[in-house]
């Protein structure tokens, strides 16, 4: 057990009882593209986790260890900066935050490991800032709120790692909630929890094994033509501050004015917030078919009008449609690579599996890595000889 090896490393090393927290990676079943739009998520957390044995060590150095490595960092707590030690940024941005708010940060101990496949989409550098943050917010006593920590962790890696990240995965790793999916509004930061059926239904992601290469540039370039077309709609409703504001209608009866490439990313925008509100209804009336075809629709907004799409997730798509028990289907993420997120019935899993992996090495001529997930509770702290949910 990682969480086990963990703990074991620590006392190795450092000779004293720590606090054991896990904090777990996350998916999003359908609302892309939407959170810089001041629109709604519906993310979980799920059993790709992050273990951390976190420790006072009553003196002036943080030494972290990154297990999984075999690497470590260590540095005066006074000289907290960043580093050439791009993993170890994660946290130094988190001690960091602590700092800025007033908190007198002392010398901590920290090994850190676990399962969250790293580059998948799933999340792992949330995951590591939530966890550690959890943990000196226990230690320190400094009872900051979980959405305090969520804020910190996204700033964390915004000065420190330097990617802009919106809060959907830091606030995912906290919120989670077993059994739940969470919608989040990104602009009242207001949340609901809705039931997912995991006893009938499971979620499997299928990794396209295509690295986001040309996902920061086209991030900032999609980001760009929203709010070109934000600009455009103001002109005529002067309430839009953002695509959260317009409406379908809205968007149709300016799209000569838009052109052609702004109005399909206003239109995807759009059709995707009414997306996350329809999937919502459906996951509240357990009607997963529906949740499916909305997925579906995603996939499609995303292919063609947003644009974020590549050959090997589209196909990936196309694989699973077919099979048998599976309901839906899309990508997952910012785009040009990373996993597809699927849905389907439980006693189907094995064999979507199987012809997943058939497919994919007959089309790819390489391997496709699965994985297998269920929806658990957000951070939280472990007992030494507890099994994490």
């Amino acid at each position: 057990m990682p969480s086990a090896a963990i703990a074991a490393d620590f006392h190795r090393r450092f000779g004293y009882e720590p606090l054991l927290v896990r904090a777990p990676g996350r998916i999003n079943l359908i609302g892309e593209h939407t959170d810089y739009n001041d629109g709604l998520v519906l993310p979980a957390a799920i059993d790709k986790e992050v273990f951390f044995a976190v420790g006072l060590n009553g003196g002036d150095q943080v030494r972290l260890v990154a297990f999984d490595m075999g690497d470590v960092f260590d540095v005066a707590i006074a000289e907290v900066a960043p580093s050439d030690h791009q993993w170890a940024n994660y946290l130094l941005g988190v001690v960091a935050q602590f700092q800025a708010r007033g908190v007198a940060v002392p010398g901590f101990d920290c090994v850190f490991g676990g399962n969250v496949p790293i580059g998948a989409g799933l999340s792992s550098s949330a995951a590591v800032e939530c966890g550690l943050a959890f943990a000196l917010n226990e230690l320190l006593h400094t009872g900051l709120d979980r959405m305090a920590l969520a804020h910190m962790g996204q700033q964390a890696e915004h000065t420190y790692a330097h990617v802009m990240s919106g809060l959907m995965d830091q606030f995912a790793s906290l919120f989670g909630r077993a059994g739940h999916v969470v919608r989040l509004d990104c602009r009242s930061l207001a949340y609901e929890y809705f039931p997912f059926d995991a006893r009938r239904y499971h979620l499997v992601l299928c990794n396209s094994g295509v690295k986001h290469a040309l996902a920061s540039s086209e991030y900032n370039k999609r980001r760009q033509e929203c709010a070109q077309g934000v600009a455009v709609l103001q002109r005529h409703y002067p309430a839009i501050q953002s695509l959260r504001d317009a409406t379908l209608a809205q968007v149709e009866a300016h799209r000569d004015d838009l052109g052609d490439v702004v109005y399909r990313r206003c239109r995807y925008v759009v059709q995707e917030n009414l997306r996350v509100q329809a999937a919502c209804d459906a996951l509240n009336a357990n009607d997963m078919a529906t949740v499916g075809r909305h997925m579906y629709a995603s996939h499609a907004g995303l292919r063609d009008d947003y644009q974020v799409s590549c050959r090997e997730l589209d196909e990936l798509v196309e694989m699973a449609r077919p099979l048998p028990g599976v309901l839906g289907a899309r990508m997952m993420g910012g785009g040009f690579g990373g996993c597809t997120i699927n849905l389907v019935a439980v006693e189907y899993v094995d064999g979507f599996v199987a012809a997943m992996e058939r497919a994919f090495a007959q089309r790819f001529q390489q391997k496709l890595e699965t994985y297998h997930t269920a929806i658990v509770g957000g951070v939280g702290e472990m007992q030494a000889a507890a099994v994490p949910a």
